[in-house]
């Protein structure tokens, strides 16, 4: 029998009203387009990441193929990535020729394994996307240690963790190319979009230029074309949204993270001794709680498909998952990739739950989500 309570998603987007009333501005403006609510979206994100270059897109798939091909990546070089992320973080290693390598996870992290990451360097290897899972970096440190041993450029998938921090800096505030969306369901939303920091000036006119089209333009009507570019910019309507999200990202921040040591409070110390299930690693100082995702039990077929159907239909909650195993997605499989090459990844793709965790969340819903997860897996 379905709970009388509300249904509670495991995602939901915050808009405040000054948000929308200033949506609406724009609508009014006459200028919708790539303007200057793109250009203050975009100088508010470069102070915030101590001054660093930043170019807005619409979507953060896109800026992770613009770093590759700002950094010369194409055919017969390699890329490293993890099997567990969403299956656009593969794609763009296709998408501009070049060959993508799967690196296992860490059972703990669920992050790349940079001693994996290590053993898969090749003579062809020429970049490393990390993916920070839930908002999780990995060990930066000993990242950026194997990227300058090894000559590689790196390309930081942070869609999910705006906000996040690795000994005290901001993600996006050091490293090389780093990536982050704006897409619905992120800690702040542009609806669509993504913003991509770079290294250099240089590097930020190029991206421009890849953005658009490859136009350059010059004086009242010089114009010219120099590389193959694409449609991939920014509307001021969005960007209104996201000056909107950015100016509340302390709190969104701050409260995840309240949300997140809820759980684990609720959880209680003996909750995966009882259970059989595996709670994502604490980490106050450096995630921004972007997901909340537990590993289920294994219970053979059906394992996540029941657990998920028995928080819906017996206590109203959503949930999602994330991710599938890219590698074994039937467009990976053609291209060589079977099960049993990336053993950790394969479990935690195959048991990976993700629970309610927005910002509109109160500590009450936790305690509701808690108590479905217990009934469901404490026998």
């Amino acid at each position: 029998m379905t709970s009388a309570l509300p249904f509670l998603p495991f995602s939901k987007p915050t808009i405040d009203e000054a948000t929308i009333a200033a949506v609406g501005d724009v609508l009014r403006s006459g200028w919708i387009t790539s303007g200057p609510k793109v250009q203050a979206f975009e100088a508010q994100m470069s102070e915030y990441f101590g001054g660093r270059p930043v170019r807005t897109f619409n979507s953060g798939t896109c800026t992770m193929e613009i770093a590759l091909r700002i950094a010369g990546i194409g055919p017969g070089d390699e890329v490293i990535t993890t099997p567990i992320s969403w299956v656009a973080t593969a794609n763009v290693i296709i998408e501009v020729g070049a060959t993508p390598v799967f690196a296992d996870i860490d059972p703990l992290t669920r992050n790349l394994d940079l001693d994996k990451v290590e053993a898969a360097i090749t003579p062809r290897t020429k970049a490393i996307i990390p993916v920070y899972l839930s908002g999780l970096p990995v060990d930066m440190d000993r990242l950026y240690a194997i990227a300058r041993k090894h000559n590689l450029r790196v390309v930081e998938d942070a869609a999910q963790a705006f906000g996040s921090e690795w000994k005290g800096q901001r993600i996006g505030a050091f490293g090389d190319f780093v990536s982050f969306s704006f897409q619905a369901n992120k800690n702040i939303t542009t609806g669509e979009g993504g913003a991509l920091v770079l290294n250099t000036p240089e590097e930020a006119r190029l991206a421009e230029k890849y953005r658009l089209q490859g136009v350059t333009r010059s004086g009242v009507d010089g114009i010219d074309v120099d590389v193959l570019g694409g449609k991939y910019n920014m509307s001021d309507i969005m960007a209104a949204i996201g000056l909107g999200q950015f100016a509340n990202i302390a709190a969104i921040t701050a409260h995840r993270r309240a949300l997140a040591r809820h759980y684990y409070e609720c959880f209680g110390s003996d909750f995966e001794a009882k259970s059989g299930a595996q709670l994502p690693l604490q980490a106050f100082d450096s995630s921004n709680y972007h997901l909340f995702q537990i590993i289920l039990p294994d219970n053979g077929p059906g394992t996540r498909a029941n657990f998920m159907r028995a928080l819906q239909e017996g206590y109203n909650i959503g949930t999602g998952y994330h991710y599938a195993p890219i590698h074994l997605f039937t467009m990976y499989r053609e291209r060589g990739f079977k099960e049993g090459m990336f053993p950790v990844a394969e479990r935690i793709g195959r048991l990976t739950v993700t629970l309610p965790m927005f910002y509109a969340m109160t500590m009450a819903d936790v305690e509701r989500t808690v108590a479905a997860v217990k009934a469901i897996l404490i026998k």
